[in-house]
């Protein structure tokens, strides 16, 4: 029983403890169990004195029978058991010869029978508790096991669940990076250097604001709104006047935890549906509200919404809205709402439902850490 090990239970936290406790509990009950018995059919206290010597010998023949139950524990079916039956029957035999030679050498001229009936009817005694103390360690040994396995297995989920999260943050980088570099490109080359270093500027501290927060970190929605509003003041760099944005955010909602940069894919997706085709451009609004126990949010355009012909799909495979998605899916499971759809009036709405959290999250001291640090830099 050397490998119990249960991290959610102190008893199980040390091994070596656990085993000794359990294997000296098991046979100490062994002995109450059958000194009372001896009582209640009127043994003298004399019995009492081959129970503690057949207690102690039991006591050490599973101590051995467990170091090499750690041994097999660890191999095949078929080895573990043929290997196991052999070691029981091998130590019932044992057993069982020094518990009649001890009781005939007590009761040397006492009890007459002879000693190959009290052999067999030991054997018989000594198999049945060998056998049962056998497959408790089997059985506790392999409940812990699947007990770590299954630990294991959502370490490795969480992990997988925080790289898929940072996977999909660090997937909106170079999607906007590469726009915000190409329209910085285009400003050097028409000689606009005025604007093209406070589009820099801007740049630099959205990535600022960005980089400080871990990928897969929980903000406050106030954090998310001015880091989207950072990222919309380089946008309207390149589309001045014909990017309006509205922002309407209940109070009850600005301290709600949100996953970090959530809205920002969003926003560039209406930027991209909505007011590149149209000439005049396009508004903007972002609605927070508390309904019930959960944060809604709302991310609506005044553009074409879709076109004659064009599927609803097709709005929902790009990069942004597929990223959004899927980083809810992870954060929340099934506990979260993700909508898209045409307004009546026109124009494309996406509704976000999620749980209302407040608090600090994990991360968070790296966060104020490395803010700290953006503000000694700055």
């Amino acid at each position: 029983m050397a490998v119990l090990e249960l991290t959610d239970k102190p008893f199980f936290a040390d091994k070596n403890r656990a085993f000794w406790n359990l294997h000296s509990a098991g046979w100490a009950g062994a002995v109450i169990l059958r000194a009372a018995s001896g009582i209640a059919q009127g043994q003298p206290v004399s019995f009492l004195v081959p129970i503690l010597i057949s207690a102690v010998t039991g006591y050490s023949i599973t101590l051995l029978l467990s170091v090499i139950y750690r041994f097999l524990i660890g191999q095949r079916p078929f080895i573990t058991w043929s290997l196991t039956f052999v070691s029981v029957s091998l130590a019932t035999i044992g057993y069982a010869y020094l518990d009649v030679w001890v009781l005939q050498t007590i009761r040397d001229g006492v009890d007459e029978t002879p000693f190959a009936q009290l052999w067999l009817a030991a054997i018989y005694i000594n198999s049945v508790l060998l056998a049962a103390w056998s497959a408790l360690y089997y059985a506790i040994n392999y409940f812990v096991r699947a007990e770590e396995q299954a630990d294991q297995m959502m370490r490795l989920e969480a992990q997988a669940t925080s790289a898929q999260l940072t996977m999909l943050r660090y997937q909106l980088n170079p999607h906007f990076l590469f726009n915000t570099l190409n329209s910085i490109s285009t400003l050097v080359l028409l000689k606009q250097t005025e604007q093209a270093n406070a589009m820099l500027s801007r740049l630099s501290s959205f990535l600022r604001f960005t980089l400080i927060n871990e990928a897969a970190a929980k903000v406050p929605l106030t954090q998310e709104i001015e880091t989207l509003k950072l990222y919309l003041d380089i946008e309207k760099m390149r589309f001045e006047e014909r990017l309006r944005t509205f922002f309407t955010i209940e109070p009850a909602v600005k301290d709600a935890l949100v996953p970090s940069l959530l809205l920002q894919p969003l926003v560039e997706n209406a930027i991209k549906y909505a007011v590149t085709p149209k000439e005049e451009g396009a508004d903007i609004s972002v609605v927070a509200q508390l309904v019930g126990q959960r944060v809604r949010i709302t991310v609506s355009d005044t553009g074409p919404g879709l076109q004659p012909g064009q599927q609803d799909s097709s709005l929902s495979t790009g990069v942004g809205m597929a990223n959004t998605r899927e980083r809810l899916s992870q954060a929340y499971g099934e506990d979260q709402r993700f909508e898209h759809y045409v307004k009546a009036a026109g124009g494309f709405e996406v509704l976000l439902e999620l749980p209302y959290q407040t608090g600090i999250m994990v991360g968070e001291d790296n966060q104020a850490g490395a803010k700290s640090q953006g503000k000694i830099s700055a």
